[in-house]
């Protein structure tokens, strides 16, 4: 069994040989058939493959959050359901379709698109997270140590580009160049997801610039999907309570 078990690891099998040896330690290999074990260690294999490829995407995504889909709340009407789902299949990304998610501070948005990117990682396409700010200085830094066209070219590969917290503070001319170049090499070709605190009908004066905010408008707002999130911040909801609450709740109880 060693020599089988030294075999399986140099060929880096190492799912098959995980299982094959949990499966003989167990004694039940004497429980399949040839054709049951053969099909146990190539769905082994076929697992341990899988889990260290989404491992990989999920790093080089570099989300902000660590979320799922089923840890999204649906609750007081935050969002629609219906839409969210939908989305979370990820079809979209098939039609080279964007998403754009608005709403106020704290309600959601960012855990949403990290939510759907992950899923996105989850059925092999791959997704880059970026903050707005961050993203626009990095590729300002590019341009001045001549690295802008590879950078530009790693962007445009993923199949997802998840960019956060867009029109926090309006872009400056290089800023506004540096997102139209973005958005003009992907139009079309791949998906992006945008999130923003501000409503999409002031991006014009985020962006400036009329011309230049029209035709990045053009490309990005007509074909996307449009999630508008209502209600409170949910940091405000998780605040803790302050020690008269703490004390007043156990006097109740």
């Amino acid at each position: 069994m060693n020599d089988i078990l030294t075999k399986m690891k140099q060929m880096k099998f190492f799912g098959m040989a995980k299982a094959f040896h949990q499966t003989i330690e167990s004694g039940k290999n004497e429980k399949f058939t040839a054709d049951e074990m053969i099909t146990h260690l190539i769905d082994s294999e076929w697992d341990e493959r899988y889990d260290r490829k989404l491992d990989r995407t999920v790093q080089a995504a570099r989300f902000r959050y660590k979320a799922s889909v089923e840890q999204i709340t649906f609750e007081n009407s935050r969002v629609d359901k219906n839409q969210v789902l939908r989305l979370a299949d990820c079809d979209f990304i098939k039609r080279k379709e964007s998403i754009i998610i608005t709403g106020s501070t704290g309600i959601g948005k960012s855990f949403i698109a990290s939510a759907i990117g992950h899923q996105a990682c989850s059925l092999g396409y791959r997704v880059l997270y970026q903050h707005s700010t961050k993203l626009f200085g990095r590729m300002k830094l590019a341009k001045a140590d001549g690295s802008y066209l590879k950078e530009l070219a790693k962007i445009e590969k993923q199949h997802v580009l998840l960019i956060d917290d867009f029109g926090i503070q309006p872009l400056d001319a290089q800023s506004r160049s540096i997102l139209m170049e973005i958005i003009e090499d992907r139009h079309g070709k791949s998906s992006t997801i945008i999130t923003s605190q501000v409503p999409v009908s002031m991006w014009h004066e985020i962006i400036g610039e009329q011309t230049i905010a029209d035709a990045i408008l053009d490309r990005i707002v007509h074909d996307s999907h449009r999630i508008e999130m209502k209600g409170e911040s949910l940091r405000k909801k998780r605040q803790p309570k302050n020690e008269e609450e703490i004390v007043l709740e156990n006097l109740k109880n």
